[in-house]
């Protein structure tokens, strides 16, 4: 089973589509994503979406009750804990506790954004994971990953 990870999107809609039309052609049908969605109006791309979406609240996210209005239990505030695949995964926008999180044994994978840059390293047996930016604001470079929850092996997928 393969899933997308996508991290600060910023409104940026027309990356947000192409990640979605990426996903789509490749049948997946799960995607994580680790905060940042800004506004509201970016449920208007997010809502076509055929499958489930798990994201968190990020620190630029501004109005976060209408945010929760438009997209209900699929986003939610702090460090979110999720099994999909028969693998536990830690979900948060902010780096907060990954060593210990890691530490714990408890999660197989463990994502975060907020940095705007890919990384990928493990701790112990936890697989550490930021898709960098979707939208590209930053660095120019913008980017989400397809994990595979049965090998554990990410592909990063650059727009």
């Amino acid at each position: 089973m393969e899933i997308g990870i996508i991290s600060d999107t910023h409104d940026h809609m027309a990356n947000i589509r192409k990640i979605l039309s990426m996903l789509k052609e490749r049948q997946i049908n799960t995607i994580l994503h680790a905060g940042d969605f800004v506004s509201p109006f970016t449920w208007r791309a997010f809502k076509n979406f055929d499958g489930e979406i798990f994201g968190v609240f990020g620190n630029n996210d501004g109005d976060r009750v209408l945010l929760k209005k438009m997209y209900g239990h699929r986003i939610e505030k702090g460090i979110r804990s999720l099994e999909i695949g028969g693998r536990k995964i830690a979900l948060m926008h902010e780096p907060q506790l990954l060593e210990e999180l890691a530490l714990s044994k408890k999660f197989h994978v463990i994502v975060y954004g907020h940095m705007h840059e890919i990384d990928i390293r493990r701790i112990e047996d936890s697989l550490i994971l930021n898709p960098g930016e979707a939208c590209g604001w930053l660095y120019g470079k913008p980017s989400f990953i397809i994990l595979n929850l049965e090998t554990l092996k990410e592909e990063i997928i650059y727009l």
